[in-house]
């Protein structure tokens, strides 16, 4: 698992790299020439370097990937220049008789074409991959674009929808103040997903979205943190909107010493949520369903899951459960990698 990770690390790395590096050399400029020359040179400066080492050492050793690289980065003439370059200063330089284009040995001549025709298929293939990644990239650069221009268009949405329940709500205000504060939670959510580029948000970050407001010595978090897919993402944040909220309202949130617990776990796909209060008036069922009750039985029934609600002495405990995507993964600290990372220490919520 570490040496996955580690080659993933490089593998990132390297990628920021050539794409950056593409970026200052357009294609067909100046700069794309003067690149080819400078890897013919940094392969000259090797092959000199490797033929003191060991004088039958192959004189065209460096210039391969030196071939390669410009093709890379800096198309298909760069590339051509540097292979034509290569062969002109090896066949000078270091085939004999040395500073004269005579051949001596008929090795030489074979070596020279062997070379030609690879570099031709390098440069083909590097040049390949090389507008691949840049219609990757432009593909990626305008996905960005339409995430961005989507979640701007929601949140005038959500502006206009919350101004019209403000004014048609004025003589309701605990109607009101409740669905402006779910409205709310499903905004900040929505941040979170515009944050991870689409992809979702992360339970951790859920969590101390909705709890941030109450004193950190109060709140705990525990357990892996998850991505979640944007519709999974959305359905946790209203639940925990609504246990906070009703905890705040009626539960050990609403006394001075009261605390809550919030424990996650994963196995086999399957996501454990349990919410655990402590410290707080004492319980009293419910004898009516509001819609916080009825959201809260009901909603991960669409993920293959479920809410069990227990009305302990000491406090409330609901434990909720769903199945999570085959793709699912965990990673408590970064919020783009792809490892699976050990599961997180218990740590108080942030404000």
């Amino acid at each position: 698992m570490m040496e996955q990770t580690g080659l993933k690390s490089l593998t990132a790395v390297l990628d920021a790299v050539f794409a950056r590096v593409r970026r200052h050399i357009p294609h067909g400029s100046i700069q794309a020439y003067a690149f080819a020359l400078f890897c013919t040179g940094g392969a000259t400066l090797f092959e000199i370097w490797l033929l003191w080492l060991d004088p039958k050492a192959s004189p065209l050793a460096g210039y391969y990937p030196a071939v390669a690289l410009t093709a890379l980065l800096a198309g298909i003439i760069p590339g051509a220049l540097a292979a034509t370059t290569a062969i002109f200063i090896v066949w000078w330089t270091f085939m004999g008789p040395a500073y004269s284009f005579s051949l001596e040995r008929r090795g030489d001549v074979i070596t020279l074409i062997t070379f030609a025709v690879l570099s031709v298929l390098m440069i083909y293939a590097a040049d390949y991959f090389r507008r691949l990644a840049k219609r990757l990239e432009d593909e990626e650069h305008l996905r960005q674009l339409a995430v961005q221009e989507l979640a701007h268009r929601l949140k005038n949405k959500i502006a206009t929808i919350q101004a019209i329940i403000s004014v048609q709500l004025r003589d309701q205000p605990q109607v009101r103040t409740d669905i402006l504060a779910r409205l709310q939670a499903l905004t900040a959510t929505d941040q979170l997903i515009e944050d991870a580029n689409g992809r979702g948000a992360f339970t951790r970050d859920i969590a101390e979205t909705e709890l941030g407001p109450y004193v950190a010595s109060r709140v705990t978090i525990d357990g892996p943190n998850v991505l979640l897919a944007p519709k999974y993402a959305l359905t946790i944040a209203l639940l925990v909107h609504e246990l906070a909220t009703n905890s705040a309202k009626y539960g050990s949130l609403s006394m001075p010493d009261g605390r809550v617990v919030l424990r996650s776990s994963m196995s086999d796909k399957i996501l454990r949520i349990e919410w655990r209060e402590a410290g707080g008036p004492p319980v009293i069922p419910p004898t009516k369903r509001g819609f916080g009750l009825r959201l809260l039985s009901r909603a991960l029934e669409q993920f293959g899951g479920g809410t069990e609600m227990v009305f302990e002495p000491a406090g409330l405990a609901c434990r909720m459960h769903l199945k999570l995507p085959a793709d699912s993964r965990s990673d408590p600290l970064a919020h783009d990698g792809d490892e699976m990372l050990p599961t997180v220490t218990s740590r108080p919520a942030t404000h």
